[in-house]
């Protein structure tokens, strides 16, 4: 039986970026919310660097390649972390700049955070950036003219579709596997993040805080059942913040709090497992290996306006 090659992403940011922290934290451009407390992202404590190098270090000890979904605002003050994945043989590509929810932007608003990641990141290691994944997934029904965007730029995969029913994204009849989305733009692959499907509804298992907060078990044997039964390829994710318990703590409720730093403790000891048992690579070798499993979009979800 031939191996499966299953995407291993690294979505860079610092823990301060996460979509929970908009409510206590300001961006660096001096936007806040007026709930935010007064700090900023350039005055909190930055820990991007070493929780990345963790990850660069245990990937090599792997022999594995992966694709790290860099934050534009980090590729701007950390270059040099740019070429250290990049010299790592790793996929570079873009998670936006300023971590900003996508169906919360206007084109033009996204267009320009789009343009700006990719220019610095590209900028730092000389290397071209071909994907890109919405922060928070946030490329939704009502903001798939993103897709055309990222077209229009020069994207030619992305990552941000998750097929799932959640309270702050997804789109849950979304096809399941790599698959072509034909837009008025032209057309982009989209590559979803992993889901196990149980009757009739996709179930997130490979990434995340799903990762974290499932025993190990669980998510083996997920990835085990859509290789083997299934033949696609997992699509796992991780932030160099959840490998980081010592981070601080900024107040957070008490919901936003459990799912922020819930297995956080684990993830490492889990990623050291499923890099043992699974094989995996970047995203752009994860779509050239799974090339006949790319099919078409399905009308009534890809042409949402």
């Amino acid at each position: 039986m031939n191996v499966v090659m299953n995407a291993m992403t690294v979505d860079v940011e610092d823990y301060f970026h996460a979509t929970a922290f908009d409510r206590v934290v300001s961006r660096a451009d001096g936007r806040r919310r007026p709930s935010a407390r007064s700090d900023r992202w350039g005055e909190l404590e930055s820990r991007v660097v070493p929780n990345t190098h963790r990850l660069l270090e245990l990937f090599a000890a792997n022999n594995v390649r992966a694709t790290f979904f860099i934050l534009g605002w980090v590729a701007e003050r950390f270059p040099q972390l740019v070429r250290d994945i990049a010299d790592g043989g790793h996929e570079l590509a873009s998670h936006g700049f300023h971590h900003q929810l996508v169906y919360l932007l206007t084109p033009e608003q996204f267009r320009h955070d789009v343009r700006r990641a990719r220019a610095v990141i590209e900028d730092a290691a000389g290397l071209r950036v071909r994907g890109y994944r919405a922060p928070s997934f946030s490329i939704v029904k009502q903001s798939l003219w993103a897709l055309d965007v990222l077209i229009e730029e020069g994207h030619t995969y992305d990552a941000s579709i998750f097929p799932i029913h959640h309270d702050r994204y997804g789109i849950p009849d979304a096809p399941r596997r790599a698959h072509v989305v034909a837009r008025p733009a032209g057309a982009i692959v989209e590559v979803p993040a992993s889901t196990l499907r149980l009757a009739r509804t996709n179930y997130p298992i490979a990434g995340g805080g799903y990762f974290r907060l499932f025993p190990y078990t669980v998510s083996k044997a997920a990835i085990s059942h859509l290789n083997q039964r299934e033949r696609l390829p997992a699509v796992v994710y991780i932030h160099p913040w959840e490998v980081d318990p010592a981070q601080p703590r900024l107040p957070l409720p008490p919901a936003m709090r459990w799912r922020h730093h819930v297995g956080i403790g684990t993830a490492l000891d889990k990623l050291r497992n499923v890099l043992a048992d699974f094989a995996f690579g970047p995203v752009s070798d994860v779509i050239d290996a799974a090339e006949r499993a790319v099919v078409p979009a399905i009308a009534g979800w890809a042409h949402a306006k």
